[in-house]
Formats: C-alpha cells, structure tokens, sequence
C-alpha cells in the first residue's frame, strides 16, 4: 500500500512539474504560425507556475520595499508565459505588433530604460482587463510575457508609475 502511495505522489508531482519544462517551442500563438520565416531567431519558451512563483515574487517586492502596489497586482495574476526570442529583428516585431492590433490589444506604455523598449498593451473586456502582454526589445533580443488574470487600468496604471519612478 505504501508503494502505491509513493507512485501516486511521484505521479502528481511529475504532472504538477511539467509546466516548468523550458521549450525551444514558442509557446505564443503569433508565434506558433509555422508558415511564417524567422530568419534564424532561437526561441525559449517557458511557462511559469504561479503556486511556486507567487512566493518569491512577494518575498522579493517586500524585501525590495514600498511595493505593495505591485504586490497587490501580483495576486490577481492567474498565468505567466515567458518567450525570449534571439536573434530577433525589427521586421519580426512589427508583425507581432500587427498582430497584436488585429486581436484587439490596446497599446498602453512604451517605456525606454536602460536603452531597451518595454512596451505593455493589453485586451479589455469592459473594465476587466483578462490579458497584458509585456515586450521588452533590446537590439536582437526580446522577451515577451503574457500575464493573464483580473486587473483594472488602476492597477496597470499604478504599476506603470510606481515602476517609472525608479
């Protein structure tokens, strides 16, 4: 019986792990369209889960300190997608951006720091915005995050400022 609880533990916790698989696959759907040419761009996908990652971010915002703002928005997050992309170019990020305006995102900021472009637009459903997708273009590398949960323009807009500010 003791076998069987073990096998079924070590079971749950492959299944509950296997979203911390990184992949060379895009995990995003402009992305994932086969017929279109990257022209050598290396992908890294990675899917991160929330009930191991909303710990340290918390700890990290708090250590940090004067973020809970930021904090508070971390709670309404209920999925993160990352995609770093190498060897990217600027035909790529126009298409993306097209795409993404095809879908109904919203372009919110565009904020230079450091000398990378972080660009953050978002799809809203009344006043509930479901879905951010935050871009960040330094040269021939980008990172693309897609957050998904429950935010209002109050929360983005805080966090927008509060992350200026610094």
């Amino acid at each position: 019986m003791k076998i069987f609880k073990t096998i079924g533990v070590a079971v749950c916790l492959m299944f509950i792990l296997q979203s911390c698989i990184v992949s060379e696959k895009p995990n995003m759907a402009f992305f994932s369209k086969s017929e279109y040419d990257y022209k050598g761009a290396k992908f890294v996908s990675i899917n991160v889960p929330l009930f191991l990652a909303k710990p340290y971010i918390k700890r990290a915002l708090r250590e940090e300190g004067d973020n809970e703002e930021v904090i508070a928005m971390v709670k309404k997050v209920s999925k993160i997608k990352v995609l770093t992309v190498e060897n990217g170019n600027k035909k790529m990020l126009k298409d993306y951006a097209g795409y993404l305006n095809d879908n109904n995102y919203e372009d919110w900021a565009t904020i230079k720091h450091d000398g990378n472009n972080v660009n953050i637009r978002v799809k809203q459903n009344g006043e509930l915005i479901k879905n951010m997708l935050i871009t960040v273009n330094s040269d021939k590398d980008l990172v693309f995050v897609d957050v998904k949960g429950n935010f209002t323009a109050d929360d983005i807009s805080q966090m927008i400022s509060k992350v200026s500010d610094k």
